[in-house]
């Protein structure tokens, strides 16, 4: 077989491999993004455990993509991470389908976040919003319904700036391309997991002596009355 011949044979591979190699690359800027704004993880997971340890709620919202990653995050909070713990109160926007299909179709898709955001977003509740972009409408329509009724509004974004940033009330932009940037995005989620149960755990730990220590004093009131 002449040289031209395998040339074309194996051409198709070559551009194959640098592709796959550039994908890689990308992802390992967009974990060197994300390692830079660990700071920004752990206190974002210590302040989601102290509002949701009050009583507060997490909502989430995505498009696509982010949107099973949003969903990922729900079911983390309601069920549990790594560890046992007790259930928190976490609704994935995009997931109700009648209300989502019903506001987009009365409403415009634009307004299919934003809307749920204030029927269902009490003042102190956290909302995080991804987006590869940070310019999907419908996210930052969202961000200003959660300042508007007195919740906290996140963003988990690529590059920054971008229209959702500026809208929410604090971010985490990772420069990256869209799929490495959303491959980050999981494992940011991860990392917040983890500082949420973390805190939780602290929480519990501390209160369990004092409600067991509360017992006996409870147990003798009713006797004595």
């Amino acid at each position: 077989m002449s040289a031209i011949g395998t040339a074309r044979l194996t051409r198709p591979d070559d551009i194959l491999t640098a592709t796959l190699r550039s994908h890689l690359e990308d992802h390992t800027a967009a974990m060197a993004s994300l390692h830079a704004q660990l700071p920004t993880i752990s206190a974002w997971g210590a302040e989601l455990a102290a509002r949701l340890l009050r009583g507060q709620r997490l909502l989430a919202a995505g498009n696509g993509g982010s949107a099973a990653e949003a969903q990922h995050l729900t079911a983390e909070i309601v069920g549990r991470f790594d560890g046992e713990r007790r259930p928190f109160s976490a609704i994935a926007l995009h997931a109700d389908t009648s209300s989502v299909t019903a506001i987009g179709n009365d409403y415009g898709y634009d307004e299919v976040f934003a809307r749920q955001v204030r029927a269902h977003a009490r003042p102190g509740d956290v909302v995080v919003l991804m987006s590869t972009s940070g310019r999907s409408p419908n996210l930052v329509r969202a961000a200003h319904a959660a300042r508007e009724v007195g919740a906290k509004a996140w963003a988990l974004t690529g590059a920054g700036p971008n229209p959702l940033c500026e809208a929410s009330d604090a971010h985490l932009a990772l420069e990256a391309t869209a799929p490495g940037a959303q491959e980050a995005q999981l494992v940011a989620l991860h990392l917040l997991c983890r500082v949420f149960d973390h805190h939780v755990r602290a929480h519990d730990a501390v209160a369990a002596p004092l409600v067991r220590a509360g017992a006996p004093a409870r147990q003798a009131q009713r006797e004595d009355a």
